[in-house]
């Protein structure tokens, strides 16, 4: 064996000089790793519509837009690749052996989203009166009118007085020199006046949760370009470059009939419990076979495939026949539609009627731009890059579909105030002028956004610390009441049916105090934790994955005063990591859930008569995993005065659903901050800590614990990674392969997932594929909702589908899901691998991944190992560079803003 070469030696001159940080150099990756597609694992002519349109929490999924080059990332791997991959252990062991570092095939995808466009879409009335708000300085939105007389472009040039209008005011507020409510006017569209009406969002728990009915839902993704003004785009054929729209239907998901609790573990898939993504619902029984023949006769005559039908249903909902015929372009709700086949569609049904500047086109662009930006985590986006985007989309006046758009209700128009670096604000200058930035967002995040907003500022302000005397006792304050009545009752019957761990909480005698019970905390961070949870109803907390047990502690002291405290993690390997450290601190396993199974009731203590939780503490880990809508989900359900800790990594990489709600909370400066202090032991806990301050430093790892093996090109990172899982990491550091997980930067090429699992699966499990592509034995990703993938192994076969052990849990994955929902799983992405860890994990970086590296994606993969790390290394001086140069991308959103606008009034 050729002598070991720890993590960072090659690179350690590169990484000398970080990059700095500031506080959003925790925003997340603007390109996560997505799930793919069934028919993509093979070679195709053209990109199929499919393959740009990710699956709601599949393990993959194609993104074309992303990859200019998607045709040739559908590739398989090099024969020769294949014919090496076979018999690798006649080779040197590859643990610790050293090589010429070299360049991996160019080709390959990246993903721009961990979560999936495959979401509805709820047909709008053209005709509709509603008003979009803008928001006001203090985060409010007044009521913006429709425009006088506003219709769509006939594709002329000219730009009308209005628009003219609209542009100039939309320039001169992202100028600072004129305010938000001069950029609309306050006539409605018949012309008579408007009242302002100024909504504000009600702390209440009635506020709408992820994918509920009142949410708009994205469009499809696909690549931007200008409208072919030739002859109709197909769908497929080689005369129009596109692909046909193949497939099964897209995965039920949460919220959608047959996607209960059952659907997997925690209960994902049931209303809520996604945890990201959007929520796509079936046809419902009032969609009969009569209607879907009318859909498939609207297709055919717009020449699109037939068997959209289905599609075409969950994304438009009753009567979408008649919506198609009224407005084609409404087509592009159905997922993987790309504009210029809605194009197409549309010449094909209106003929000679259709032009780029339809307003209906300009409209339902407008959205799918929205959704697609939501794909990259942003709640909103800028008005001027939202003008450049339907520019190339060949929109004759962009400044004027936009002002449409916003008449229209189809989007919401904010404004939110620019923040100068190192600048102070005036104190009691109210009158000082402030620049200001316009954002337009879809209904559905920003509602999301002001009910997260809200339901935190209804954590802090109901908090109240505890009074002497229930200290002394241990009791509850609601035990006082008055004579009962019959919601009484069943409160008291709700918290008889509480769990088993409850009546050990709530053991009566004196309880200690606060103080006390930080003073036996086993660290100082876990002390300083306690102590801030003991006065403060929010508190964040961040640290690596030794900080967890310092949440652990809290939850510990909780139960030691007496009050319900759970906590919760993002994924069901994170919730079993959990329960066994609060099994180890004395406490019963089931305080541990995933944030899924607890917004489903499948876990936790259950919701009271009004609908909040029965808890007093919950302690979130994982929170950057946290996008909007699950968040506001969770915090609306909580119960007035709750303890609510979140707590996470800040350098992981962040949600695949839209927002970053950690990141944001903790650059608004709302609650206190807690910073653990506890670093990660080991070589890969050193040499992660690290890369988290842009420094890929070496690491003394004299019990292999990191290793670097060098490869020259994709076929050799390929069969590099096969013999370290088959051969060399179980015969040198002992972990067995089913322990072992393979992390790559996408997809497809020459050295992305679907070439690694096509390589392992031959090696470890070979078979023809009998079920639905699997065998007993393999090893797969289960996308059980939006946003979440867990690792399991196929252990049987039966009528109704496939049965996986997915850590000790047994799951069926029903039949009709097995295609849309299940992928080979012995190599994911660092975006699915989040929340995660094995006993070893093999990283694999192909000349060709330094574009698609940064900072947050290599600390992700890195910190995915328990006891050792292998590095497939061909990236050569990318890896450095990314490390020190490269921090995560920006994501537009409003909740900073409007929690700051919160404490100011507060």
């Amino acid at each position: 064996m050729s002598s070991d070469r720890p993590a960072g030696e090659a690179a350690s001159a590169t990484a000398g000089d970080p990059a700095p940080r500031d506080e959003d150099a925790t925003a997340p990756d603007p390109s996560p790793d997505t799930p793919e597609d069934p028919a993509s694992a093979n070679p195709a002519p053209a990109v199929a519509p499919r393959d740009q349109a990710e699956r709601p929490g599949e393990p993959e999924a194609d993104e074309a837009a992303a990859a200019p080059d998607a045709e040739a990332d559908q590739r398989p791997a090099p024969p020769a690749d294949a014919a090496r991959e076979a018999g690798a252990t006649d080779e040197a062991d590859p643990v610790g052996e050293a090589g010429p570092a070299g360049e991996a095939d160019p080709a390959r995808e990246t993903d721009p989203a961990g979560e999936a466009d495959a979401r509805p879409r709820d047909a709008r009335d053209a005709g509709s009166e509603a008003a979009p708000a803008a928001e006001s300085p203090a985060g409010e939105r007044a009521t913006v009118p429709g425009a006088a007389g506003a219709g769509g472009a006939t594709g002329g040039g000219k730009r009308s007085a209005a628009a003219e209008a609209l542009a100039a005011a939309v320039r001169a507020v992202e100028r600072g020199e004129a305010d938000a409510a001069s950029f609309f006017t306050t006539r409605g569209r018949s012309g008579a006046a408007r009242p302002d009406a100024a909504r504000s969002a009600s702390p209440g728990r009635a506020a709408p949760t992820p994918g509920g009915p009142q949410a708009a839902a994205p469009h499809g993704t696909g690549p931007t370009g200008p409208v072919d003004t030739g002859p109709a785009t197909r769908f497929g054929g080689a005369d129009s470059g596109g692909a046909p729209l193949s497939g099964p239907a897209p995965t039920a998901t949460a919220g959608a009939p047959g996607a209960g609790p059952g659907a997997g573990p925690s209960g994902a898939g049931s209303p809520a419990g996604g945890g990201g993504g959007a929520r796509m619902p079936a046809a419902g029984p009032g969609v009969g076979p009569a209607e879907l023949d009318q859909i498939r006769q609207v297709l055919t005559a717009g020449g699109a495939p037939p068997h959209l039908a289905e599609q075409v249903v969950r994304a438009l909902g009753e009567g979408a026949a008649a919506v198609l015929r009224d407005d084609p372009w409404q087509l592009l709700a159905v997922p993987g539609v790309r504009p210029e086949q809605a194009d197409g569609f549309a010449r094909a049904l209106l003929g000679p009627d259709c032009g780029p500047g339809d307003e209906r086109r300009s409209r339902a662009l407008v959205t799918w731009l929205l959704e697609r930006a939501a794909l990259e985590g942003h709640t909103a986006r800028e008005s001027a890059t939202l003008r450049d985007a339907l520019a190339q989309h060949a929109v004759p006046d962009p400044d004027e579909a936009l002002r449409d758009a916003v008449a229209e209700g189809v989007v919401l128009v904010f404004q939110d105030a620019l923040e100068t670096p190192g600048a102070a604000p005036a104190a009691g200058d109210e009158e000082a002028e402030q620049p200001v930035r316009v954002l337009l967002g879809l209904d559905r995040y920003a509602l999301a956004e002001e009910s997260l907003a809200d339901g935190l500022a209804r954590v802090i302000n109901t908090f109240e610390p505890d009074a002497p005397a229930d200290a002394a006792t241990g009791t509850e304050p609601e035990t006082e009441t008055e004579p009962e009545t019959e919601t009484e009752t069943e409160t008291e019957t709700d918290e008889a049916m509480e769990t088993d761990a409850e009546p050990e909480a709530r053991a009566a005698g004196p309880a200690p105090d606060w103080e006390a019970l930080a003073g036996a905390a086993p660290s100082p961070s876990a002390a300083e934790l306690v102590r801030a949870v003991a006065g403060h109803g929010l508190v964040t907390h961040s640290g690596g994955e030794s900080a967890r047990a310092e949440a652990v502690a809290v939850v510990a002291a909780a139960h030691a005063r007496g009050l319900r405290a759970y906590a919760a993690a993002h994924t069901d390997d994170g919730r079993r990591r959990l329960g066994a450290a609060l099994a180890d601190s004395g406490l019963p396993a089931a305080l541990a859930v995933t944030v899924a199974g607890l917004l489903t009731g499948a876990e936790g203590p259950g919701r009271d008569a009004d609908g909040a939780f029965r808890l007093d503490l919950l302690a979130v880990l994982d929170a950057p995993q946290l996008d909007v809508e699950a968040a506001a989900a969770l915090v609306e359900s909580l119960p007035d005065g709750v303890r609510l800790v979140l707590s996470g990594d800040p350098g992981v990489l962040w949600s695949a659903g839209a927002g970053r709600v950690f990141a944001d909370l903790v650059a608004a400066r709302a609650c206190p901050q807690v910073v653990s202090r506890t670093p990660d032991p080991g070589p890969i806990g050193e040499l992660v800590s690290g890369i988290g301050i842009g420094e890929l430093t070496q690491v003394e790892a004299p019990g292999k614990e990191v290793v670097i093996v060098p490869v020259r090109d994709a076929g050799d990172a390929v069969h590099r990674t096969v013999q370290l899982v088959a051969d060399s990491v179980p015969r040198a550091i002992g972990v067995p392969v089913p322990d072992i997980q393979v992390i790559t930067v996408g997809h497809g090429g020459a050295v992305g997932t679907r070439a690694l699992n096509a390589a392992l699966k031959e090696r470890l499990n070979p078979g023809p594929g009998r079920f639905g592509g699997f065998d007993p034995g393999d090893r797969v990703a289960y996308a059980v909702a939006p946003g979440r993938t867990v690792t399991g192994t196929v252990t049987a076969a039966e009528p109704d589908g496939l049965r996986l052990d997915c850590g000790g849990e047994d799951v069926l994955v029903p039949r009709a899901r097995v295609a849309d929902a299940l992928r080979p799983g012995w190599a994911v992405t660092a975006h699915q691998a989040a929340g995660r860890r094995w006993p070893a994990t093999v990283v694999v970086l192909p000349g060709d991944a330094g574009p698609l590296l940064t900072r947050a994606w290599v600390y992700t993969a890195f910190s995915r190992g328990e006891r050792h790390l292998s590095v497939v290394h061909g990236a050569g001086p990318a890896l450095p560079h990314a490390v020190a140069e490269v921090p995560a991308a920006e994501r537009t959103t409003r909740l900073r803003a409007l929690l700051r606008a919160q404490n100011a009034t507060a």
